[in-house]
């Protein structure tokens, strides 16, 4: 029997097996980055080894040092997680030559399975060469042939671009996975994303424990997950879990995996096998009331499972909370997670707690939220009023996006899921939400009446001057009153029902509202609203030349368009160099069409947020009238 396993893993999933450890009575161990010192998933650990280092080309992708650090800590099996070495057969061939015991799939399995290319092969699918792709091709899809997640994926819709996405890509793909093979296959566009479960034994029972919809997706990567899928037809149901089970048996596949199909005009694609556990696996867990982690530790251990898999009830549906700013281009956030609280009843996966930092190196995910009802109408009520009143203290997160994506009503119509989504309606999901210049007057009359009592202090025989802070695009004007309140004068028709430092409650068209508000420097939280107090006098330190690329997150420069050079002419739109930030690239483009005056930015430069990397002087709008020689 297995004593003690390590996890070959960081975070949120690290924390999950570590849970599931300890309900079966099961030593744990972690591994952990410089960057990861302090990390809860190291803190939750029995025991804990270190990798030197901050990337994870240094740390958690380096096979070697992980397989020393289980001998070393006396562990007994090692469980990958998903993401970096969880689909890397040689990774796992070198846990069980230690004499380990792997967690996973046999190497061959994944071998056959993980690679994208082998896996179509396999099936009888052969990817696009890229030197073959033509005009009538497009658009096709790049992608990464190990790993997953989103990272190393590129659309391409125009020829002329298809080889730039190969190389950025590629390198995307080597730094999360410590592979840069990619290949190319036709883009289905608008499809539904559709993902069979398995669980196998190595007795030959193949379970197939239901489906899962995830086509909501962000650059490639799923945002809300469910299971199972609606809308399906029985037919098409029975061929998903027959081509599934048929791609299992052909390998020998044992444990857990996912077979993902994109559904389109009535038809199943192949996508790939993921030979591992999934981010996505609560919902699962949920409607089949199994544990897939003690089920993978069980099947480790040679025990056969029953032969059916247990009766599916009820609907799920998982989110996931992303430092990110959707409206700036899905920007990953850094800073502190001052305060992170979740309303009881639900499931919370997660590797971070209040006080945490989220730092630069890894995925942006904070945590997943699962919910479970009798059916999908109430899971999606029960979520978006979950994430609604969870506190958020902290960097900006996509939490408002979620709730207002689980309320929008192209969502709830189960016909009209797919991957468009976001393309269709993110600008409407990241509008502001409403009562935010409500939420400013409740930040400044808490930060007035800080250190003045409840009320404030005495009053004056003069009526007092007009007082102005400013939150955002948000400003409130107000005065101290003779009884020690305060009357604001704009935005108009609110009355101060009580002011305190930490709570406001305000009156508007006759309905009482309570607002909590906490400061963070110049960052507030007020009533569910993230507010940034805007200073009365601009620092001219502060000052930038227009045109001035600042960088939009902190990262490190990983590329510098080809051949750049300070004076050369560019043109808006032009990509000029790359960014890598918690695991994904982000182009930094040249915002309108002049001359590059300063380049800063060079490869392997970290920088912080904000941080100079360019200047483009603008060329001038109108031409100049030439004189008239009379």
């Amino acid at each position: 029997m297995i004593q003690t396993v390590l996890v070959a893993n960081r975070g949120e999933i690290a924390c999950r097996v570590f849970r599931t450890c300890r309900d079966l009575g099961i030593s744990t161990v972690a591994v952990y980055s410089d960057a990861d010192a302090g990390a809860l998933h190291v803190r939750e650990a029995d025991a804990a080894v270190r990798l030197p280092g901050a990337a994870p080309s240094e740390t958690y992708l380096r096979g070697d040092l992980i397989v020393a650090a289980a001998l070393a800590a006396g562990a007994d099996a090692v469980h990958p997680g998903y993401g970096f070495l969880s689909e890397n057969a040689d990774f796992a061939r070198a846990v069980t030559d230690a004499g380990l015991v792997w967690i996973g799939p046999p190497p061959e399995a994944i071998e056959a399975m993980a690679s994208k290319t082998r896996a179509k092969e396999l099936l009888g699918i052969a990817p696009l060469r890229p030197e073959d792709v033509t005009e009538a091709d497009l658009p096709v899809l790049v992608k990464a042939a190990a790993g997953g997640g989103g990272r190393g994926m590129r659309v391409v819709r125009e020829l002329a671009q298809l080889e730039q996405e190969l190389v950025a890509a590629s390198a995307e793909a080597a730094s999360a996975f410590g592979d840069g093979e990619v290949f190319v296959e036709p883009y289905v566009e608008n499809g539904r994303h559709v993902e069979v479960q398995l669980l196998c034994d190595a007795h030959g029972t193949v379970w197939a424990l239901g489906t899962r919809d995830c086509s909501l997706q962000r650059r490639h990567q799923k945002v809300i997950e469910e299971a199972p899928a609606p809308g399906l037809p029985a037919p098409l149901l029975d061929e998903l879990y027959e081509r599934s089970a048929a791609a299992a048996k052909a390998v020998g596949y044992v444990g857990a995996g996912t077979v993902e199909f994109l559904v389109a005009d009535g038809r199943a694609h192949f996508l790939e096998m993921n030979t591992r556990l999934q981010v996505e696996h609560p919902v699962t867990e949920e409607v089949y009331g199994v544990d897939l982690v003690a089920l993978q530790l069980s099947v480790a251990e040679g025990r056969p499972l029953p032969p059916e898999p247990p009766a599916p009830h009820g609907h799920a549906v998982e989110a996931r909370l992303y430092a990110e700013d959707p409206a700036r281009g899905w920007a990953p956030q850094t800073g502190v997670l001052h305060r992170f609280e979740v309303p009881g009843g639900v499931r919370v996966d997660t590797g971070y707690v209040s006080g945490d930092p989220i730092g630069v190196h890894y995925d942006p995910m904070l945590a997943k939220v699962t919910v479970h009802a009798p059916t999908r109408e109430a899971a999606l009520r029960k979520l978006a009023h979950t994430l609604e009143r969870t506190v958020l203290h902290g960097p900006v997160t996509n939490r408002d996006l979620l709730v207002a994506s689980l309320r929008h009503p192209e969502y709830a119509n189960e016909e009209a899921l797919d991957t468009g989504f976001y393309e269709r309606n993110l600008p409407a999901l990241t509008e502001p939400a409403k009562g935010g210049e409500y939420a400013a007057v409740a930040a400044a009359l808490a930060s007035a009446t800080s250190g003045r009592g409840r009320f404030g202090g005495g009053w004056r025989n003069v009526r007092s001057q007009e007082e102005t802070r400013t939150y955002g695009g948000h400003e409130v004007r107000y005065r101290p009153t003779r009884d020690g309140g305060y009357e604001v004068t704009s935005p108009e028709g609110v009355r101060v029902v009580e002011a305190t430092p930490e709570a406001v409650r305000l009156e508007v068209a006759g309905v009482v509202r309570n607002f909590e508000v906490t400061a963070y420097g110049d960052t507030v939280h007020s009533g569910g609203h993230r507010l940034t107090a805007r200073p009365r006098f601009t620092d001219p330190r502060e000052q930038t030349a227009p045109g001035s690329l600042l960088a939009p997150m902190p990262g490190t420069v990983v590329r510098v368009a080809d051949g750049l050079a300070v004076g050369d002419r560019v043109t808006a739109g032009q990509p000029l160099l790359w960014l890598e930030a918690m695991k994904m690239e982000h182009r930094v483009i040249a915002p309108a069409s002049g001359t590059l005056t300063a380049l800063h930015a060079a490869p392997g430069r970290q920088v912080e947020v904000g941080a100079l990397l360019a200047v483009v002087q603008e060329s001038p709008s109108t031409e100049a009238q030439e004189e008239d020689p009379a």
